[in-house]
């Protein structure tokens, strides 16, 4: 049995991690797990390149085709698999190819307006992967802000609780919203 595959994007601090793993919690499939993509970059031992950096898109890509080959995994073993990361459309390409697989494959942009994802970034922990400074923070919210084809796809979570973005991610999931074609 397959099952599907929800990623769910946006720039540090827009709740991605935590909104993943209750949707993951919550899940009415029997099995689900919860994909952290600052995970998939901290296994690089050697030659790590900051992901907003010049230089890293080769790494960057190997990362998004490695956790879509593990979310594929999963998926056909029955379980649901919620992916956090920032993947923009400019990484979806792996994820189009598992959907035209035939696997349910899922997209979804949490977009609160900037100040919001500003305040909540530096209201974080500090993390030495993703260290949160306010440049790098405006500058993802800002590569986030236009979605082209997938405009459709951002959610915008600015005053919600986390657990009002995940009853209104639920409700869009059940609608049959975010499907990635």
């Amino acid at each position: 049995m397959t099952a599907r595959i929800v990623l769910i994007s946006g720039a540090c601090g827009t709740g991605k991690t935590s909104l993943s793993r209750l949707l993951a919690e919550q899940s009415k499939q029997a099995h689900a797990v919860h994909f952290h993509t600052d995970d998939f970059y901290s296994y690089i031992r050697k030659g790590y390149i900051e992901p907003w950096q010049d230089g890293s898109g080769d790494q960057n890509e190997i990362v998004i085709e490695a956790m879509a080959a593990s979310a594929v995994g999963f998926a056909e073993g029955g379980y649901e698999v919620y992916v956090d990361g920032v993947i923009g459309p400019w990484f979806l390409e792996p994820w189009r190819k598992i959907a035209e697989s035939g696997i349910d494959v899922r997209y979804i942009v949490l977009r609160p307006d900037e100040q919001t994802t500003v305040r909540r970034a530096a209201e974080r922990a500090k993390q030495e992967e993703c260290p949160l400074d306010e440049t790098v923070v405006r500058s993802m919210w800002q590569m986030m802000a236009s979605l082209g084809a997938y405009e459709d796809h951002a959610v915008n979570t600015s005053g919600q609780s986390l657990e009002e973005s995940a009853a209104l991610i639920q409700k869009r999931l059940a609608a049959g919203d975010f499907r990635l074609h």
